[in-house]
């Protein structure tokens, strides 16, 4: 049990030694986390890094007592640098831990700890006598660990991506002014085609059958015709081919929105449910009628 532990920890260290000399640039430069922020001190802790790593590595697999409560000390301080960033606000940012593709995490803290715990059980790991029972019941502990640094790590990547959609905001349509029929002009041939059955608003949706996201969007478009205040119909590009040059669609999908009174009020081309809606929604502001 001993060896196989030396070894699969020897290769871990080693492994994180040899992730940072890859790219030694940016692993670098992944070392203005923990403060180092520039200057020949950040290239030698960078070195020394390695250096120590990798000695550590080879120096447990070879039966070193020492070196193996070295690398659990070692591990210990990554774990408290680590949760210092993080206090810090760069959670996120490039640690190099295992290259320059790591990152700053509460995942990275529970990490080094466990390889710390891992490190530091070397030289007594074949003097315990837990038995079966034991053993059992270690291997739940550790499985119970892994599943709460599993919880962390899906917690914290929910709140990164909750913070992404949050800086990112809702993209709307692309609306492009030559594009397609002037805002503001009267187009009454392509409402008297919409019909209207009591809606406010017409919306004019148009498609090709080769286009695969049209295809997607089907279920979509079908939601929106479903709504009393909009009459949509579609257009095929093949079809409505004469349609489609006199308005200068350019291409699928796309979409029209109009007033009672066939007038232009938004357009743009969309590649989802939200961004059909913001057509729609910017219709609804640009429309002034009385009472709308």
């Amino acid at each position: 049990m001993e060896i196989f532990l030396r070894v699969g920890l020897g290769i871990v260290l080693a492994g994180a030694a040899l992730a940072k000399l890859t790219r030694p640039r940016e692993s670098i430069a992944a070392l203005a986390s923990f403060g180092f922020e520039g200057g020949p001190l950040r290239s030698l802790v960078w070195a020394g890094l390695i250096a120590v790593e990798l000695a550590l590595a080879v120096a447990v697999a070879l039966g070193s007592d020492s070196a193996a409560y070295a690398a659990s000390a070692l591990m210990l301080l990554f774990a408290a640098l680590t949760a210092g960033a993080i206090f810090r606000g760069h959670v996120g940012s490039p640690c190099a831990c295992f290259g320059p593709r790591s990152r700053v995490s509460w995942l990275g803290v529970v990490r080094n700890l466990g390889l710390a715990i891992g490190f530091a059980l070397i030289p007594t790991v074949d003097s315990i006598d837990l038995g079966t029972d034991g053993w059992l019941g270690l291997g739940i502990a550790v499985a119970l660990l892994a599943c709460a640094g599993l919880t962390v790590a899906v917690l914290a990547l929910a709140r990164e991506v909750g913070m992404l959609r949050l800086r990112l905001g809702t993209q709307g349509a692309l609306e492009i002014p030559e594009e397609g029929p002037e805002i503001g002009s009267r187009e009454a041939e392509l409402a008297d085609r919409i019909g209207r059955n009591g809606a406010d608003l017409g919306l004019a949706v148009f498609t090709s059958e080769g286009c695969h996201i049209c295809q997607t969007l089907a279920p979509a478009i079908a939601n929106v015709a479903r709504d009393p205040r909009v009459a949509v119909a579609s257009f095929d590009e093949v079809a409505e081919s004469d349609l489609w040059r006199r308005l200068g669609i350019p291409g699928s999908p796309f979409a029209l929105a109009l007033d009672r009174d066939g007038t232009v009020l938004a357009k743009g081309t969309f590649n989802n449910l939200a961004q059909l809606e913001s057509v729609l929604a910017t219709a609804e502001r640009r429309d002034q009628r009385p009472g709308a």
